[in-house]
């Protein structure tokens, strides 16, 4: 065993737990050697339903998937592993989505399969083409390694059939599994399977009044009372979501999928089905919800969630892989005040990393995010500095931060540093968005007007290559001998305040490095002044 693998099996980091765990239930079925089972594989899976756009929790699982994914080469480096991104475009359209044209169309197919349904974009040959082209790109974009699965082509091509064919064999005894959960009125009628209209293409909520398990088909009764009998086989039924999640699992032999707190007791009955038909339940790793700046749980319905395209918007994709790793059985508020931080700790723990033993990097999110190369540094300065350097330039163009970086990091180039100069350019759009509007500047009264002019002197009386840490000795010197703060807490505070115009804000000392010692005196000149500073 090499020393690598050594250290990944003792680690902590939940990716390595999850996959030892895995390894360890696939070698006690299948033995050494045989992990990947009859398949030759370990089979990862996520879902996807196509009825909406990809959202920031599609991007949360496929992207904790992969960690488990890319731990378990490690701990296990000759068992091949897919990953399937599964789309259950077979589901009917039960509503019309609100952020499509031509909704009246669409309005016209409701019930239909996703893949039977006209694409109102008009670039596809279904609306639920057009959104897996989605799903694809969005994934693509992150340069995830997945293969796209289609649950249409898998129905319509039988290879469900013989897994359709064991629902069949076992029906009453999958009934007999569901019925429980449900309410007196549909249990009177349910059936795992949804028979495909064949004049209209609607996927129907039909009672089904007949099996034939030699026969391979089902007799089900239509509005008008008629009976009419389908084979279960290419893709003329699909199957009650709960059903068919367990379905799939035994057709595609899935050996790992996570899934939400939601979904705990859809996880059981599946997985109670899935025995049933011969399968087995894969390993689950139930995540907690998303909550927004209210404690609420986010809901796309309405509206209180963070968006994907937000996020990039004001921060790196690798901030949010770091979001997404840290703590996923926790509960944790999703909204823009967590941006700057994600981005800061991504950045501590990527700066981290050439420095820590091997033990440690497996440890540090920075390998997961990167499996396990991440770049050499987290170019620069902390995203939470450069937003304050934003705020106090008042300016919006990533040229004037840089002519401040450039002084303050050696070699600073826009071109030379691409990740940095996102970072720029995020923390002008963050400022803009958020912190400006906030922005309230408190003006000093005498006591603080003298602790200021104390200050100034005091960072006057610095070399030009003062350093951030002295800088910061200076900050408190001056701060521990003005009584009229109780604390540094309240002296720190009241420079935020009057100096940056918020409550919190950087190490001053950091800070004032960042601006320049003659640009930092002109500020606090202004500020004794009592001169806007908005």
């Amino acid at each position: 065993m090499s020393d690598l693998v050594a250290a990944a099996l003792a680690s902590n980091a939940w990716p390595f737990q999850e996959a030892k765990a895995l390894l360890e239930k696939r070698l006690a079925k299948r033995g050494k050697g045989n992990e990947g089972g009859e398949k030759g594989y370990v089979l990862f899976e996520t879902g996807y339903g196509p009825s909406g756009l990809p959202h920031i929790g599609t991007f949360g699982e496929v992207v904790r998937t992969t960690m488990v994914r890319n731990a378990l080469h490690i701990i296990a480096p000759g068992v091949k592993t897919r990953l399937f991104a599964f789309s259950d475009d077979m589901d009917g359209l039960r509503k019309v989505p609100d952020n499509i044209p031509d909704k009246e169309m669409v309005r016209a197919h409701l019930g239909k399969p996703l893949t039977r349904i006209p694409d109102p974009f008009g670039t596809h040959e279904s609306f639920g083409h057009h959104n897996n082209a989605r799903l694809c790109a969005f994934l693509d974009s992150f340069g995830f390694e997945y293969e796209f699965q289609s649950s249409t082509e898998w129905y319509a091509s039988g290879r469900f059939d013989a897994t359709l064919l064991a629902v069949l064999a076992r029906h009453d005894e999958v009934k007999a599994v569901v019925l429980p959960t449900l309410g007196e009125e549909r249990r009177a009628t349910y059936s795992p399977f949804l028979p495909i209209c064949p004049e209209t293409g609607v996927v129907l909520q039909a009672p089904v009044v007949e099996t034939d398990a030699k026969a391979g088909t089902i007799v089900y009764k239509r509005d008008d009372g008629k009976l009419v009998e389908t084979p279960v086989t290419g893709g003329a039924v699909k199957l009650q979501w709960k059903a068919d999640w367990a379905m799939r699992w035994a057709a595609l032999g899935v050996d790992y999928e996570m899934s939400g707190k939601d979904l705990i007791d859809s996880v059981k009955l599946a997985s109670r089905i899935v025995r049933i038909l011969g399968g087995e339940q894969p390993q689950n790793l139930t995540y907690e919800l998303f909550l927004d700046d209210k404690g609420e749980k986010i809901s796309k319905s309405r509206g209180n969630g963070l968006a994907v395209e937000e996020w990039l918007k004001y921060a790196p994709p690798e901030s949010l892989s770091l979001f997404m790793y840290q703590k996923p059985k926790a509960a944790k508020r999703l909204y823009f005040d967590v941006i700057p931080r994600a981005v800061d700790e991504y950045q501590s723990f990527v700066s981290a990393f050439p420095r820590q033993s091997e033990a440690e990097r497996l440890a540090n999110p920075a390998w997961h995010i990167h499996n396990g190369r991440p770049p050499a540094e987290a170019e620069g300065v902390a995203f939470s500095m450069l937003l304050n350097l934003v705020s106090v330039c008042h300016s919006d163009d990533p040229a004037v931060i840089w002519q401040y970086l450039s002084r303050y990091v050696p070699g600073a180039d826009a071109k030379a540093m691409p990740f940095l100069d996102s970072l720029v350019r995020c923390a002008i759009a963050y400022y803009r968005d958020f912190v400006l509007p906030k922005k309230a500047f408190r003006k000093p009264n005498a006591e603080e007007t003298a602790a200021l002019k104390h200050l100034r002197e005091e960072i006057a009386k610095q070399p030009a290559n003062a350093t951030p840490e002295d800088l910061q000795t200076v900050v408190y010197e001056v701060g521990k001998t003005h009584a009229c703060f109780a604390d540094l807490k309240a002296w720190f505070q009241a420079l935020y305040q009057m100096l940056l115009g918020q409550d919190t804000g950087p190490r001053m000392g950091s800070f004032f490095a960042l601006y320049g010692l003659a640009e930092s005196i002109a500020l606090l000149d202004k500020a004794i002044a009592g001169e806007e500073l908005g």
